[in-house]
């Protein structure tokens, strides 16, 4: 007897799990599409800020999360909007037109200097250990036998002119690698420290430098610094990247203009 594919005469096992299948996947979509919305939206309008409606159905209810090392806890989505008054003009009155910046663009948070408002706390290690410290600070971890040592090298802008000497090396507790080189800008025998993250540098070791390409020699001077000279908040963290990261723009006005 030929049941033509029926388990049951009368029951299509294949059209059960075609459909079963397909209600999952619809469900796994939606579910999907309301947790992805817990940061970042609502949206708002291009031209004037104005927030979309929340929706009746496309926004899931907050979730309460316990943060590491009793720091609290957080609700999402909480609908909290970044406030900051960004150096920008707009360039059209239509949607989409880009911006131009009207102040410093590599420390007003604008294009490529832009950064999110992380927290104004020290990243911490899974142990509560400042995560991220100079290696003064931390006597276990060290430089490895034949690798470039960056300290004492002088760092070059990326105009060729002298900005500094790196003093120390900050390092990334919980992976072990190079997160900073710290630079002594200082003029005359004055210590004027800041932060270059090593991803901007370019350590040569048999000619005994540092290079970066991202600023040149007196754009260092205006590097943002961290309010303690041991550690980095994540707020710290982000605007000194946002500095070097728009400099790569701004750095110069040539840079700005087409390759052409």
């Amino acid at each position: 007897m030929n049941f033509g594919g029926e388990f049951v005469t009368g029951i299509d096992l294949v059209d059960i799990s075609l459909w079963l299948f397909t209600l999952f996947f619809f469900g796994l979509i939606f579910y999907l599409r309301r947790e992805d919305r817990r940061e970042g939206y609502p949206l708002e309008r291009d031209t004037d800020g104005e927030l979309e409606d929340d929706g009746v159905i496309w926004y899931a209810p907050k979730k309460t999360f316990t943060l590491p090392h009793k720091r609290g806890t957080v609700s999402v989505p909480h609908g909290r909007r970044d406030q900051r008054d960004l150096a920008l003009a707009r360039t059209a009155v239509w949607p989409g037109a880009p911006f131009q910046p009207t102040g410093d663009p590599m420390r007003d948070a604008v294009g490529p200097a832009s950064y999110a408002e992380r927290e104004d706390i020290e990243d911490l290690t899974d142990d509560g250990r400042q995560r991220i410290a100079p290696l003064r600070v931390d006597g276990h971890i060290y430089v490895a036998e034949g690798s470039p040592n960056p300290v004492g090298m002088t760092v070059y802008g990326g105009d060729g002119k002298p900005a500094g000497e790196v003093v120390d090396v900050w390092v990334d507790r919980s992976e072990a690698i190079i997160r900073y080189l710290e630079v002594n800008i200082g003029k005359d025998g004055m210590a004027d420290h800041v932060l270059l993250p090593i991803p901007f540098a370019n350590i040569s070791k048999g000619r005994n430098r540092v290079d970066v390409d991202a600023i040149f020699a007196h754009h260092f001077a205006g590097v943002p610094k961290s309010k303690s000279p041991t550690s980095v908040t994540r707020l710290e963290e982000d605007k000194i990247a946002g500095y070097y990261g728009g400099g790569k723009l701004y750095a110069s006005p040539a840079r700005t203009e087409s390759l052409a």
